[in-house]
């Protein structure tokens, strides 16, 4: 019997790596003749970067970058294979690194992570993964775009402002000074959402307030996007409007896709092949995924469902451990996980769960190792 351990992080307590040894440690308690394979997983979002770099044996390299308010930061970045690299925005443009009483997305840049992509390139990578989740921006990648050479220029031919409020003084995008290596290079941006940049779901309005924009700063911030979308089109000939996740990250997947030209895809699906995950689940009897909260915004493509739709690929059973089930939680039962585990209030109450989540974790191990054996299969 082979049981394969693929969880998400669970947020604001442990990474995927840490629940993966958690419950594989509970396991072994009550079961312990049953083979346990870990591989952690994520969706783009914040721990992409170090799912991607644990899983495949890579290398972590940490460059001093600017963070969203234009101060100096250590970030890192992964390299995953000759030639490829991971680059996580939250390490660089992320909200983590604000305090919440200093949000600001009228002056957040993303221009670290065009340092950190830059820094890849300069590592030879001509492959790079970029994880877009977990931002405190709303500037429409016009930051990132700035680090790679890209010039963007009021009327005046000066460079706009930082952050989503100098989008409204832009007049002219040029991108004939960006850094060749650009072109040479495959780009994939693994995104956990499929928000447009613009309207009601666009990044202005939907996360803006998460960032710290009050009702005035969504609406300006909406007008400043719509004048970005219109000069790309004009000097870029690129239409990101109603482009599909081109609203994700505060608006930084319509700049990876019109300055770099980059794939936007579902998150889990890039961690996923990046991963080799279908190579993973021969021999395996069980899978077992999870994150922290399941709910309905699980069943639309997060990383418990991006895993258990593989595994039915190869007719094998999935449960998915969460902290606790949301509203829409059973949405997931559709797309291939079998049941689901919830920690609270089954086996901690939601306190315990939050301030100490590895024993729960063990014991959601411990109950799936008893099931096997109850089944006969451990």
């Amino acid at each position: 019997m082979k049981v394969l351990f693929a969880p998400d992080k669970f947020k604001g307590t442990l990474s995927a790596k840490s629940v993966a040894n958690a419950l594989a440690e509970g396991l072994r308690e009550t079961a312990p003749e049953v083979e346990a394979a870990l591989c952690p997983a994520a969706d783009g979002g914040e721990g992409t970067l170090e799912a991607l770099v644990e899983a495949t044996g890579g290398r972590y390299l940490t460059r001093k970058v600017l963070d969203p308010f234009g101060s100096p930061v250590q970030a890192r970045f992964g390299i995953i294979g000759p030639g490829r690299a991971v680059v996580e925005m939250a390490q660089a443009s992320g909200i983590a690194l604000v305090p919440s009483d200093m949000l600001d997305p009228m002056r957040a840049s993303t221009f670290g992570t065009g340092e950190l992509i830059s820094a890849a390139l300069d590592e030879g990578c001509r492959e790079v993964i970029v994880g877009i989740g977990g931002s405190a921006t709303v500037d429409g990648g016009a930051g990132m775009a700035a680090a790679l050479g890209a010039r963007l220029l009021d009327a005046a031919g000066h460079p706009i402002p930082p952050g989503g409020a100098g989008l409204c003084r832009l007049a002219l995008i040029d991108d004939s000074t960006v850094r060749p290596q650009v072109a040479e290079t495959r780009f994939a941006v693994a995104s956990d959402v499929t928000n447009p940049l613009l309207g009601p779901e666009g990044a202005a309005r939907v996360y803006g307030p998460q960032k710290g924009a009050n009702p005035a700063e969504v609406e300006q911030l909406e007008a400043c996007l719509s004048r970005y979308a219109d000069v790309l089109e004009r000097d870029l000939a690129v239409d990101v409007r109603r482009l599909e996740g081109a609203g994700a990250a505060g608006g930084l997947g319509a700049g990876l896709i019109a300055f770099l030209r980059a794939r936007l895809r579902s998150g889990v699906e890039v961690v996923l092949e990046a991963l080799d995950f279908e190579s993973r689940l021969a021999g395996v009897d069980l899978v077992v995924t999870g994150e922290g909260c399941v709910d309905a915004q699980t069943a639309a493509g997060k990383t418990p469902v991006g895993v258990a739709r593989a595994a039915k690929r190869h007719g094998i059973r999935v449960l998915c451990v969460t902290g606790r089930t949301g509203p829409g939680a059973e949405a997931v039962l559709a797309e291939g996980v079998d049941e689901i585990i919830a920690i609270a209030p089954e086996l901690c109450s939601l306190e315990e769960s939050m301030a100490a989540p590895e024993p729960c974790l063990k014991a959601a191990g411990r109950r799936i190792g008893t099931l096997l054996a109850v089944e006969g299969q451990a």
